[in-house]
């Protein structure tokens, strides 16, 4: 009776202490939601060569430097010399980036508002009263600027009734020019970068371009065309930032700018 009794305790208190044991942890009996953060998408800026045109130029006739001018479509006159508007550029089929079927053209930038391009040396626009500063230069059929003395024209006119305070053209200014609006397919692998500088130049120890691209920045100390490579697709943004060599912001109305484009594929 007694070694019964005594067998009966020593299963009661193993039941016991099974039901007390620590209880199996989440990891064991439940799914864990882990986070998965996206690989950061490294960006690369490489220069660009391309043909020059040294003895070529751009001459802006009308409308004049600092003229007043009647509301309405303005007449723009351009002469150009030793250039070829409408045909394509010498290695247009090798440069593997956005390219103009229509070939070499006028960029035409408008208080450093996105450009518009001209393949006759003659065009009509419709401009809203106000004061412009007009930028023209003359393109490569993939939309690269040249950037030689004598391949562009700075003015500024007043269209219409307007009282504006007239720029300053002499101090230091930056113009966006590409990227610009939607690439799709081949085009988005490599995205050309290129602006106009003004009475300035770039160097290691002087002024310089910061390029913002998404989140990335470069410092960009050579003025120079760049193809973008390793952009997302969808939306990405470009900021461009003329500063000193103290990595100050050159004054200016146009020495920040910043523009937004999208990429898709080639079926979008």
């Amino acid at each position: 009776m007694k070694r019964s009794s005594t067998i009966l305790s020593v299963l009661l208190l193993m039941s016991m202490l099974g039901s007390c044991g620590a209880p199996e942890s989440q990891s064991e009996t439940e799914d864990v939601a882990v986070e998965q953060v996206p690989e950061q998408i490294k960006l690369f800026l490489s220069e660009v060569t391309s043909p020059e045109f040294p003895d070529s130029g751009l001459e802006l006739i009308t409308p004049g430097e600092s003229e007043s001018l009647a509301s309405g479509s303005l007449d723009f006159e351009y002469n150009v010399k030793n250039y070829e508007l409408g045909t394509q550029t010498l290695d247009a089929d090798v440069k593997l980036c956005a390219n103009s079927a229509k070939g070499q053209h006028i960029h035409l930038i408008l208080n450093n508002e996105p450009y518009t391009a001209h393949y006759e040396p003659n065009f009509e626009k419709e401009l809203a009263d106000g004061h412009y500063v007009a930028l023209s230069f003359i393109s490569r059929s993939y939309h690269e600027s040249l950037k030689h003395y004598g391949a562009y024209n700075l003015r500024q006119f007043t269209v219409g009734e307007t009282i504006s305070e007239p720029v300053d053209l002499t101090t230091p200014h930056m113009f966006y020019s590409r990227p610009k609006g939607t690439y799709k397919g081949a085009d988005t692998e490599r995205v050309l970068l290129d602006f106009y500088l003004v009475n300035t130049e770039l160097a290691r120890d002087g002024n310089k371009v910061k390029a913002t691209i998404n989140d990335q920045e470069f410092t960009i100390d050579k003025w120079a065309p760049y193809f973008i490579e390793g952009l997302p697709m969808g939306e990405n943004t470009i900021k461009l930032e003329l500063l000193d060599d103290a990595g100050n912001s050159i004054p200016g109305p146009y020495n920040t700018v910043e523009r937004t484009i999208t990429l898709s594929p080639a079926d979008a």
